[in-house]
C-alpha cells in the first residue's frame, strides 16, 4: 500500500517539474521578446512550405555570413572553426537595419554600447577561416512561421522589395523574432504566450 502512494507521489512531482520546466522556457521567451533590446534585420526568403508544420519563410540575414576579417579573436595559424558559439556586435545603419560591426568566437571582452547590440549565434566545426572566407552562424532565428496561405505570397513579394524582421535580444545575446515587416508596416507579430 505504501508503495503505491510513493509511486503517485513520485508521479505528480515529476508533472510538476516538467510543467516548471515548460513554463520556464515560455516565460523566458515572453521576457525577451518584451524586454529584449530591439533591432531590425534585412531579410531574403529562401522556402515557403512545410507539409507538416505549415506555410513559414526560412530567413537569410546580412549576418548570417560573417567575413572572417570581422572576428577579432581568430588565433594566428588557425585555419578552421571549431564547434562554438560566436558573439556578433550590431549597430544600426542610416538605412534602419542592423548589421555587423565586429565579432568573437566565445563571448565579447567588454559589453556592448547604448547603440549596439551583441547577438549570440553558433558556428558548426570545419569552417575555412582563411584571409577571404565567411563563415555562416545559426542564431535560431532562421525560420518564422505564417498563416496557412500566406506564406508564397509574402515569399514572392520579398523577391521585389525589402522585407524585414524585428528581433528581440536579450542581455545574454539570446534572439526571438518579434515581428516580419514590410518597409514600415508590420505584417506579422509574434504574441508573447
Amino acid at each position: 500500500m505504501m508503495t503505491g502512494k510513493r509511486l503517485i507521489i513520485s508521479a505528480a512531482v515529476l508533472a510538476l517539474v516538467q510543467i516548471g520546466f515548460l513554463s520556464w522556457i515560455i516565460a523566458r521567451r515572453a521576457e525577451i521578446l518584451r524586454d529584449g533590446k530591439q533591432v531590425l534585420l534585412r531579410v531574403e526568403p529562401i522556402d515557403p512550405r512545410d507539409l507538416l508544420r505549415g506555410d513559414y519563410i526560412m530567413l537569410s540575414y546580412d549576418i548570417s555570413r560573417i567575413r572572417v576579417k570581422l572576428i577579432a579573436n581568430v588565433p594566428a595559424g588557425k585555419l578552421a572553426s571549431d564547434d562554438t558559439p560566436i558573439v556578433v556586435r550590431l549597430k544600426q545603419g542610416a538605412d534602419g537595419y542592423w548589421g555587423a560591426t565586429t565579432a568573437w568566437f566565445g563571448q565579447a571582452p567588454a559589453p556592448a554600447a547604448s547603440n549596439e547590440a551583441d547577438i549570440v549565434g553558433h558556428v558548426s566545426e570545419g569552417w575555412d577561416l582563411s584571409a577571404a572566407t565567411t563563415i555562416a552562424p545559426d542564431y535560431g532565428i532562421e525560420r518564422f512561421y505564417l498563416p496557412e496561405g500566406e506564406g508564397i505570397a509574402i515569399q514572392n513579394d520579398m523577391r521585389v522589395r525589402p522585407f524585414g524582421i524585428r528581433v528581440a535580444i536579450a542581455a545574454d545575446g539570446t534572439a526571438q523574432i518579434k515581428a516580419l515587416m514590410d518597409g514600415d508596416k508590420t505584417l506579422f507579430e509574434e504574441p508573447l504566450y
